[in-house]
């Protein structure tokens, strides 16, 4: 990756240019809203348009070295600028485009600010790669990804768990249950939705389009396949009753 706001004059992204060519690796131009030139921050702040225009500026740099192997990417730790800068430079070229919220800060406001960053990007069809970027453990930014991509309906592997919200219905410590399901099926790589429902009245009938599911009742449940209850189960069981079931799909 090289930086617009610090690789310098044209003899450096010559060097570059030999250098990436000779061994045959493609590059990205990373713009962040706190690395603009300083002739195109002063013409348009750190804005959507000072972004593309520097990503673009250096793009034509290398082009000019006769390497054309460019990835783009034009990040803000704000929202609504990384989102206009994508769409923008979707309009202006066809090169590909790294997609991120950059500094989105700490686990809880970080994926929700790279969900609807990335994610209203990815609904639109831009974006070739991601990163979510959280001041956490970089395992955690894997993970947020996944769910970004399995949400927007492009990743297929892995499990989507659905849980309704607790209401005067539930018959059970519905959270504990469903961070337990969550926490057992982090491994698993089955194209599959299992959901996990607070109460026997309702459940089954709302979460029919699961593969799978459990609803809780009062000192038992039931376990549901398709909204089709599959047969009743003590409350404490039920959650292996699920994997149980999970395992013979």
């Amino acid at each position: 990756r090289i930086n617009p706001g610090n690789i310098g004059a044209q003899e450096n992204v010559k060097k570059l240019a030999d250098c990436l060519k000779m061994h045959h690796v493609p590059v990205r131009i990373g713009v962040n809203s706190g690395s603009i030139e300083r002739d195109i921050r002063q013409k348009y702040g750190s804005s959507a348009q000072g972004m593309v225009e520097s990503a673009l500026k250096h793009a034509s740099y290398l082009e000019r070295e006769g390497f054309d192997d460019i990835v783009l990417s034009m990040k803000s730790s704000d929202v609504r600028t990384t989102v206009e800068s994508y769409r923008l430079a979707n309009k202006l070229c066809d090169y590909p485009l790294h997609v991120g919220v950059t500094e989105a800060g700490l686990p809880e406001d970080g994926m929700v600010k790279s969900a609807i960053g990335i994610g209203s990007l990815l609904l639109d069809g831009i974006g070739d790669t991601i990163r979510v970027s959280l001041t956490a453990d970089p395992v955690e930014e894997i993970y947020a990804a996944k769910k970004i991509l399995k949400a927007a309906g492009l990743r297929k592997e892995g499990v989507n768990l659905i849980a309704c919200p607790t209401c005067g219905r539930t018959r059970i410590d519905l959270i504990p249950m469903a961070e337990e399901v969550e926490r057992r099926l982090m491994n698993c790589t089955k194209n599959i939705t299992v959901a996990v429902m607070g109460c026997a009245v309702n459940g089954p009938g709302e979460a029919a389009a699961a593969d799978i599911g459990i609803a809780g009742g009062k000192g038992e449940g039931l376990l549901f396949r398709k909204g089709e209850i599959v047969k009743k189960v003590p409350q404490e069981a039920l959650v292996d009753e699920l994997f149980a079931l999970i395992e013979e799909l």
